[in-house]
Order: structure tokens, then sequence, then C-alpha cells
């Protein structure tokens, strides 16, 4: 087979490096791809997603939690809920692998350019949100402030708590977390609120009508978000949803993630929410 054509239809070899648990259920999988990836890859847009596979059960559509590294490595956050999620937690380093992509169309960067953005995390929401970040912050010339909303069921289900606080405290970005319910104390240098992530919006003070807004949790979130958004201020056209928990085949041809007449797989997982207005299943 022609090798141009894999990452499309054809996944990419790649090797499992290694995993970091960050809950019960969820890790920091690294991945590395073979060198033939790497042109593919340095195109990936934080918001795209890629297809990962594992040999022996198949593939998931996973959304890269940063930019490829220089090498080309990928860090992917994966929650260990079905059987091929669950065969993957427990491989060890060295594992073959698959990648193809990446696909979809991801945050429209250039066009945040020299605005401040405003992200809105809810639960495993903060992964793909994460390579939005790490890139905002990298070109941080580039762009206003930065801040992060973000929201967990309980303080042991957030992710990347020690590293979000330790960006806050340097003063790299505007954090503010909360959690449905707290039963215990949060360990280590670790404060939120107790409330839904929509509460942190009421009364919070920011350029709503500047900001740019990009959104990713669960889909049960966003209409209310959306709501407490505009009636800040904020223009649909500036607000960004992420839909990538509806992706299937990456390529648009199963029909899986039809949302109206559009499709997840190449029209999203990321739109805007005036488009995703005029579409009544969308929200």
């Amino acid at each position: 087979m022609n090798r141009a054509s894999s990452g499309i239809h054809t996944p990419f070899a790649a090797t499992l490096i290694g995993s970091q648990a960050l809950s019960a259920d969820t890790a920091l999988f690294r991945v590395a791809p073979e060198a033939s990836a790497l042109e593919a890859l340095s195109r990936f847009v934080p918001g795209q997603f890629v297809q990962l596979s594992v040999p022996g059960a198949g593939e998931v559509p996973i959304s890269p939690a940063d930019l490829p590294g220089g090498d080309g490595t990928l860090e992917l956050c994966v929650r260990r809920v079905g059987h091929v999620t669950g065969l993957l937690h427990t491989l060890p380093a060295g594992s073959e692998l698959g990648l193809r992509g990446p696909f979809g169309t991801g945050f429209p960067i250039r066009e945040m350019a020299g605005r401040p953005v405003l992200l809105l995390a809810g639960g495993l929401g903060i992964a793909p949100l994460r390579s939005l970040l790490f890139h905002l912050l990298r070109e941080s010339r580039d762009f206003g402030e930065v801040t992060l909303m973000y929201g967990a069921r309980e303080p042991k289900l957030m992710l990347f708590r020690e590293e979000l606080a330790a960006l806050a405290a340097r003063r790299r970005l505007r954090l503010y977390l909360t959690v449905d319910f707290a039963p215990q104390e949060p360990a280590g240098n670790f404060s939120c609120a107790v409330g839904l992530l929509p509460d942190l919006l009421k009364g919070f003070s920011f350029d709503a009508q500047g900001s740019y807004v990009a959104v990713c949790g669960p889909p049960a979130l966003y209409r209310c978000l959306a709501g407490e958004l505009e009636g800040a201020g904020v223009e649909a056209e500036r607000i960004f949803l992420s839909l990538e928990r509806r992706m299937r085949c990456g390529i648009g041809r199963c029909c899986h993630c039809a949302v109206g007449q559009k499709l997840c797989c190449t029209d999203g997982p990321v739109f805007r929410l005036s488009e995703l207005k005029q579409i009544p299943e969308a929200l």
C-alpha cells in the first residue's frame, strides 16, 4: 500500500512509551509514532483528534492533551470505559499501537490572536483543552489574558491539578476550580470552590465583548454554559464548543457522528455556538 494514504485509512505504527495514572480510571499515555507519521502530526491543531488503535481490540477517537513534541510524541489522556481502553490500560511500555489522523476541525487559533481567551472544562474535557491551554501559554505574546475554569465531581477526580496550580502560581493563567461536592479535604497545594461549573461564571468579571471562549466537557453542561456566556455579553460567534464525545470513524464515512446535517468527524468536533443553535438536537 502507498504509505501516503496511511494515517487516513491505515494506521501509522506507534509505540507506547509509558503512562502516568491521573485518577483511579484515567491515565496519561505517551505514544511515539513512526517517523513517516511526523508530517501529518505536525499539522495538528488543538481540538482535533486522532484514532488510536490497540491490536486485537479495535480503535478509539482521542483528542491529544498537548501538541506533538519535537519528535512527534503524543500525550493522550484516556479513561478506562470499554474494551479498547480497558486493554490499553493494561499494556506495558514498548507495546505496539496504531495512529490515524489528525482529523476534524480544531479551535481557531489565528482568529483568537490578540484576544483574551476563556477556557471552560468539565471532567475529562480538560484533556482536549490542555493542548489549547499549552499553545496559548507557549505563544503568550500572541494572545491576551488566559483564564481556565475547570470543574470535576470531586477533588480526587480533578485531572492535572498540581500542574495547573503550578501554572497559576507562576501567574501564567487565571485559574478557577470547582467540584460538585467535597467528601474529603483536597491533598497538597490545592483549593477549589464547591459548586457546578456554570456557577463560576456568575458575577465573573471579564472582557465579554472581546474574549473568545472554548468549552469542552459533558454535553449536559453546554446549554447552561452557553446561556451564562451569552447573558454576560459574549457573542455566539466567539463561543466554541467541542462535541468530541460524538466522534466515531474519523473520516465521516460511518455517519454515526451526525449532528443534523453536519458530521462531527469532519465538520467538527469544534463548532461555533452560532452554528449549533441552528441544529435543535445539537445541545
